[in-house]
C-alpha cells in the first residue's frame, strides 16, 4: 500500500513539472518569443529568471507552459477531433480582429498558425476551427480545408505566486492614449508595447489593467476631446538606419521590400550587398536586418576631461546688427540652463560663445573656432553660415548642430546634425493620415503663397489614391460641401491646410466647423500647429482635425516642472519660444556625448526635451535629421 502510494505522489509531481519548452534559434527574442506563444513577457521572465538579464543564446532551452503551480483541466477528455478551415485576411484584418470576431484565444490562434506573424498580409491564409468560421464569419473568401487534429485537453494555469506590486500595474482610465502614458511613466512607446504583448492590436480600453514601470506619481495630463499620441511609425520615403557594434550602417527588410529596392535605396551594388550579406542569396524575409555600408570614422575626442562646446549666435554686437539679437538671448537663456544642469550632474564643460554677426560677416567668426580643440559647434542659425562652419572644419569632421538650417543638399555631410525637421516630412505624413480616412471624398487644399507644399500633397495624394478629385485653393472659404448626385444632399469632404500662417489656420478652423455643423464627417488635417487649433477643441473635433506639430510643453509632467520652475527662478519669467528651443537642443546634444566627445554613438535615442521630440535617422548621404513630430488628433466626444 505504502509503495503504491509513493507510486502516485511521484507522478503527480512529475506532471506538475512537465512543461511546453522552446528552444532558442537565431532572430529570436523575448517579445517575438512571448508573441508566438500568446503569453506576457512578465510570465515568460517569471519562468525563465536569466532571460530577464538578456542572457538569450541559441539552443537555450526556455519553459513557456505548465509550471509547478496548481492547474485545473477544462476538459475530461485527453483527445478531441477538430475540424479546420482557412479564412482569407481582408484589408485592415489584425490579430486582435479575428481573436474577437471568431471567438478564438489569441493563444490557441497562435497554435494553429505557428509563423502568423509572419503571415498578416492582405491575401495570406489564417486556420481556424471551421465551426468557429462557420457560425462567425462573413462573406469573405473562406477556404475551407476540413481536416481532423488531435487536440490535448486545454490545461489552464492557475498561478502560486506572489501578488505583483500596484505599482507595475495600471488601469487605463476615459481619455488615457499612448502620448500620455509613456510621459507619465517615462517610458517610450515600444517599451509599452513590449510590456503588454498585443496591446498594439488591441488598443487602449478603459478598464484594462496594462504592465508599465517608471514614476507612476505623475500628473494626467487631461486634454477634452484630444487624443494626442507620438507616432512610433516612420513617415514616408524614410528608413531606419542602426548603428551596430563593428560600426555598419543596417537597415531592417519591410514587408514589401525588394532587392532591387534596396540597392536603389541606399545607391549601392548588388555585389556590394551580397559580399556583406550572403545570407540574402535566400531570399528577403521580413524583419531581416542587412548590413549596408561601412559608416564613415566618427569623431572622437583628441585631448583632456573636458567637452569643449562653441555655440555660435547672431547678436550682432560687432557689426551693429540688431535684427536677431533678442532671438539669440533667448536661445542662450534656455543653453545655459542645460549648462548648468548637465555641469550639476558630473559632466566636465568648456563653453565659448561666439557673436556669428549676420550672414554678410559672418566668415570674420570663424578664426574664433579652435579646430584642434573644439568637440562640438551648436549654430550657426542660417544655411549659408552651416555651410562656410562644415567647410572649416572639414578635416577634422568636428559634430556640427544646425538649429534651424534644412535643406536636402546639406544631407551630404557626415558630420552634421540638423534640428528642425524638413517640412516634407509632415507633407509625407499627412498624405499617409488622409490615405488612411479616405473613401472617395472631395479633396481640398488650402495653399501658401508659392503653393510649393500644397502641390507637393497633391501629386502624392493622385499617385496614392485611386483616381482622387484633388483641388489646391487659396483661401478656406473656398473649401464647400461636395453633393451627393443621387439625393442631392450635401456630402462630406477631405480638407488640408498647408499653409502656417496663423491668421489663414484661424479661418481654416472656423470653415471647419461651419462645414461640420452643415455635413457631418468632414475630415480636416493640417500640416502645421495653430493655437486655435485648442482653443476650438471641441468644435473642432466634430470635424476630426488631425494636425502635426514639433514642439509641445506638457505642463504637468514632473520633468518640464521642474525645468519650467528652474527657467522662473534664474530667470524670473517663463522660457520664451527661442529660450525652450535653446533648452532642448543644448541639454538633449549634451546628453548623447560621452567623455570621449563621441556623440555619433548615441544618435539612436529617442528622447524628449522640455517641448521638442528628438528621433535622429542617418540619411543614406551622411546627416543626422530630426524627424521626430508629434500626430494630435482631435476626436469627437
Amino acid at each position: 500500500m505504502f509503495k503504491k502510494s509513493f507510486i502516485i505522489s511521484s507522478l503527480i509531481v512529475f506532471s506538475g513539472l512537465c512543461a511546453q519548452t522552446h528552444t532558442v534559434v537565431k532572430g529570436d527574442n523575448p517579445y517575438n518569443i512571448s508573441k508566438k506563444y500568446g503569453i506576457s513577457l512578465d510570465e515568460l521572465y517569471q519562468k525563465n529568471p536569466k532571460v530577464k538579464n538578456g542572457k538569450l543564446a541559441l539552443g537555450d532551452v526556455l519553459i513557456i507552459g505548465k509550471t509547478t503551480g496548481s492547474t485545473k483541466t477544462t476538459s475530461s477528455k485527453a483527445t478531441a477531433s477538430v475540424q479546420l478551415g482557412k479564412i482569407v485576411l481582408q484589408p485592415k484584418q489584425t490579430i486582435y480582429g479575428i481573436t474577437k470576431q471568431y471567438q478564438i484565444s489569441e493563444a490557441e490562434l497562435r497554435r494553429l498558425n505557428p509563423e502568423l506573424d509572419s503571415h498578416m498580409k492582405i491575401g495570406d491564409e489564417v486556420v481556424l476551427p471551421l465551426a468557429n468560421i462557420n457560425k462567425f464569419g462573413t462573406a469573405q473568401n473562406v477556404s475551407v480545408k476540413q481536416e481532423e487534429v488531435k487536440t490535448t485537453p486545454v490545461v489552464e494555469e492557475v498561478k502560486n505566486e506572489e501578488k505583483a506590486s500596484g505599482d507595475d500595474f495600471y488601469t487605463i482610465e476615459e481619455k488615457d492614449n499612448y502620448y500620455k502614458l509613456t510621459r507619465k511613466f517615462n517610458l517610450t512607446q515600444k517599451e509599452l508595447f513590449a510590456l503588454n504583448p498585443g496591446l498594439e492590436e488591441k488598443g487602449l480600453k478603459p478598464g484594462d489593467v496594462i504592465k508599465i514601470k517608471g514614476n507612476t506619481t505623475a500628473s494626467e495630463v487631461s486634454e477634452k476631446g484630444v487624443e494626442e499620441k507620438v507616432e512610433e511609425s516612420k513617415p514616408a520615403n524614410t528608413y531606419t538606419t542602426t548603428s551596430t557594434a563593428d560600426d555598419y550602417v543596417t537597415y531592417t527588410v519591410q514587408a514589401g521590400d525588394t532587392v532591387f529596392g534596396i540597392l536603389n535605396k541606399f545607391g549601392i551594388s548588388l555585389d556590394e550587398l551580397l559580399s556583406l550579406n550572403p545570407n540574402i542569396s535566400q531570399g528577403l524575409k521580413t524583419g531581416m536586418v542587412l548590413k549596408i555600408k561601412k559608416l564613415d570614422a566618427a569623431y572622437s575626442k583628441k585631448s583632456g576631461d573636458a567637452l569643449n562646446v562653441v555655440i555660435m549666435l547672431p547678436f550682432g554686437f560687432d557689426t551693429n546688427d540688431s535684427k536677431f539679437r533678442t532671438l539669440s538671448l533667448d536661445f542662450l537663456t534656455g543653453a545655459k540652463l542645460a549648462i548648468e544642469r548637465n555641469v550639476a550632474n558630473g559632466q566636465k564643460l568648456d563653453i565659448k560663445v561666439i557673436d556669428a554677426g549676420n550672414e554678410a560677416s559672418f566668415k570674420n567668426s570663424l578664426t574664433q573656432i579652435n579646430a584642434d580643440n573644439t568637440d562640438l559647434i551648436i549654430g550657426p542659425f542660417f544655411k549659408s553660415s552651416v555651410l562656410q562652419v562644415l567647410d572649416y572644419v572639414k578635416t577634422s569632421k568636428i559634430p556640427v548642430v544646425a538649429p534651424f538650417a534644412n535643406s536636402e543638399d546639406l544631407y551630404q555631410y557626415s558630420n552634421l546634425i540638423l534640428i528642425e525637421t524638413n517640412e516634407m516630412v509632415y507633407a509625407d505624413r499627412i498624405v499617409k493620415e488622409v490615405k488612411d480616412a479616405y473613401s472617395d471624398q472631395k479633396i481640398y487644399i488650402v495653399a501658401d503663397g508659392d503653393k510649393t507644399k500644397a502641390n507637393y500633397l497633391k501629386t502624392n495624394l493622385e499617385k496614392e489614391l485611386k483616381n482622387p478629385n484633388v483641388i489646391i485653393v487659396n483661401s478656406a472659404a473656398d473649401v464647400q460641401a461636395d453633393k451627393n448626385m443621387m439625393t442631392g444632399q450635401s456630402a462630406p469632404v477631405i480638407a488640408i491646410l498647408a499653409n502656417d500662417n496663423d491668421a489663414v489656420a484661424e479661418a481654416f478652423a472656423n470653415r471647419m466647423i461651419s462645414l461640420a455643423k452643415e455635413t457631418p464627417d468632414v475630415k480636416a488635417f493640417s500640416m502645421y500647429y495653430s493655437s486655435i487649433f485648442e482653443k476650438k477643441v471641441d468644435e473642432l473635433s466634430q470635424a476630426n482635425l488631425v494636425y502635426l506639430m514639433d514642439r509641445k510643453i506638457n505642463t504637468e509632467g514632473d520633468f518640464e516642472k521642474e525645468i519650467l520652475a528652474a527657467y522662473k527662478k534664474k530667470y524670473c519669467k517663463t522660457p520664451s519660444k527661442y529660450s525652450v528651443i535653446g533648452f532642448d537642443i543644448v541639454n538633449d546634444m549634451l546628453s548623447r556625448e560621452n567623455k570621449k566627445g563621441e556623440i555619433f554613438k548615441q544618435m539612436g535615442k529617442v528622447q524628449t526635451q522640455l517641448a521638442t521630440k528628438f528621433e535622429f535617422e542617418k540619411t543614406k548621404s551622411g546627416a543626422y535629421v530630426n524627424k521626430g513630430y508629434r500626430v494630435v488628433r482631435l476626436v469627437p466626444n
